[in-house]
């Protein structure tokens, strides 16, 4: 039976017509889903523009009390006593000191972690590392800190005589361990990256496989492993618990990292255990470090993407 054109036109536009409905829920969740996307996305950028509302809003009071010039050059810390000062020197020391001597703990460790990890080890065994390397960033940071206070600087006594039962050097050394992992995961990447032609044709040159690392693959990685080390600092720069539990609560102005020193992290820890009441000047002086911490922090991020974008290699 033949069916008549009429028929067939009406069959078409039906189909025509249900095909446009169908298009019509895929355009309307088309223009839903971006609107979702921006909602998420900009959640973030509204909790950092809070957290430096409340920071800016908050260190406003305390410098209406304390001066810029005392706060950033004072080398003397008592905001308890009956003469309160308030000079944020000592803070800095002890948040450097320990950052530093962190970093000389978990740069050559990670460095070489990471060369041996890309170029040297077997498939077998980096598959078995990396993974138990790793670990040791998901350790909790107060886990660290106890192991540093009882086990590190006992340790550390029977070798340095004078060093005091909370120190600075111990917990620079366990912050030190607890970043390899950053440092050695990130310049792993960074030298996987490189192509393998290029150390095939070093080789083919006839350089050793220690000049292709060292001529080819760490000057080629260079922007992703000073990424990860200007990371490793800021991560440390920012670490509480270990520090807190491990390098004690005076406030020394001090080169001596045997002596008992406090982080900018630890002191506000300490304020906000209950010992300055609200809307006084110790109170808000928290604010005013958790601003520089901030800043220091910011700075260092933005470092890691300036030499990121600045030294990044392409390879076509």
């Amino acid at each position: 039976m033949a069916i008549s054109p009429e028929t067939k036109k009406i069959d078409v536009q039906q189909i025509i017509e249900q095909s446009y409905q169908k298009n019509q829920w895929r355009r309307n969740g088309e223009k839903v889903i971006p609107v979702l996307l921006f909602l998420i996305a900009s959640i973030t950028v509204c909790t950092t523009i809070g957290i430096i509302y409340i920071l800016i809003s908050e260190s406003i009071h305390f410098f209406k009390e304390v001066s810029f010039l005392e706060f950033f050059t004072g080398t003397v810390l008592k905001p308890l006593s009956s003469n309160p000062s308030f000079g944020v020197l000592p803070l800095l020391m002890g948040t450097f000191t320990s950052t530093l001597i962190a970093m000389f703990v978990a740069l050559p460790i990670g460095l070489m972690s990471a060369i041996y990890l890309s170029e040297y080890a077997p498939a077998k065994i980096r598959r078995v590392c990396k993974p138990l390397l790793e670990v040791l960033a998901g350790i909790p940071t107060i886990v660290y800190g106890f192991f540093a206070f009882t086990l590190v600087t006992p340790l550390l006594k029977n070798i340095i005589p004078g060093l005091e039962a909370t120190n600075i050097l111990s917990p620079g050394i366990v912050m030190g361990i607890m970043i390899i992992p950053m440092i050695a995961s990130l310049s792993e990447d960074a030298m996987n990256a490189v192509p393998f032609s290029m150390r095939e044709g070093a080789l083919a040159m006839g350089a050793t496989k220690l000049e292709v690392v060292i001529k080819i693959v760490i000057p080629s990685a260079l922007s992703g492993i000073i990424a990860s080390i200007v990371l490793a600092i800021s991560r440390a720069i920012g670490e509480t618990m270990i520090v807190t539990i491990a390098s004690g609560s005076t406030k020394n102005f001090s080169f001596d990292v045997t002596k008992s020193m406090q982080t900018m992290t630890a002191y506000i820890v300490e304020v906000t255990g209950g010992d300055a009441p609200a809307g006084s000047t110790i109170y808000y002086s928290l604010y005013a470090v958790a601003m520089t911490l901030f800043v220091f922090t910011l700075l260092m991020n933005l470092i890691a993407r300036f030499i990121s974008k600045k030294w990044k290699a392409q390879y076509e």
